[in-house]
């Protein structure tokens, strides 16, 4: 199950993932996982037409970019509502609902400015924290209930997001395109950006119940880009 504020993108992702669902059913939910009562909507669906929850991905879009002092109040807290809110409130209901069904898995997408903040992404830097702090005490708490709880992080993926942010740096600092992708390049060992399917393939693993003994974790697909040895 798969949900989004767009209609026409939850109709899209429903249809190519029935694609490859190999007989598996699929359905999508119109909600905005920023409010309380588009959390809740999500969980109550799940149990609707699935059944329950086993596996829950946490996959917000990112906050906008901006420098270190630039966001004011109200971007503040409408961040927080998206980034940390939508975590919480998710979780809170999910989390009890997996241990009486005998365990599930939650995965978080975070980032790597957790460990190595980012360039004019403050709110990223901040927020993305509090959710692997928040996330690492319900891991602590759930699971002696087989509830495995882990966030990863992807560094360079070449999304349409990792595009957008790389041409409006480029155009912030007078600079060609080409130019800062050779700069970002550099500092990757891997020498390029990974892909959705690398990124995937981890996550695929983390979330399901082949993963049995891995869980307070915030793993990092990134080629080896963040240096920090923890």
């Amino acid at each position: 199950m798969i949900a989004s504020r767009s209609e026409a993108r939850v109709r899209d992702a429903v249809a190519r993932l029935e694609g490859i669902a190999r007989g598996g059913r699929v359905s999508g939910l119109v909600a905005d996982l920023a409010t309380e009562e588009g959390c809740t909507a999500l969980v109550l669906a799940a149990e609707e037409r699935h059944g329950g929850i086993d596996c829950l991905l946490l996959n917000g879009g990112g906050p906008p970019a901006g420098r270190a002092l630039e966001p004011d109040d109200a971007v503040w807290r409408q961040a927080f509502e998206a980034v940390v809110l939508s975590v919480v409130r998710q979780v809170r209901l999910a989390a009890p609902r997996m241990a009486a069904r005998g365990g599930g898995r939650i995965l978080a997408v975070t980032s790597t400015s957790v460990r190595q903040p980012i360039a004019d992404l403050v709110l990223s830097n901040a927020l993305r924290a509090a959710v692997v702090g928040f996330l690492k005490s319900v891991a602590n708490e759930f699971a002696a209930r087989n509830v495995l709880v882990n966030c990863l992080a992807p560094g360079r993926i070449a999304t349409d997001r990792i595009v957008a942010l790389d041409a409006a740096r480029a155009q912030r600092e007078g600079a060609e395109a080409q130019d800062l992708l050779r700069h970002h390049l550099a500092g990757i060992p891997a020498g390029r950006y990974g892909s959705a399917d690398e990124y995937g393939r981890v996550a695929a693993f983390l979330l399901s119940f082949a993963n049995t003994y891995v869980t307070g974790t915030h793993a990092h697909v990134d080629g080896g880009m963040v240096r920090a040895p923890l």
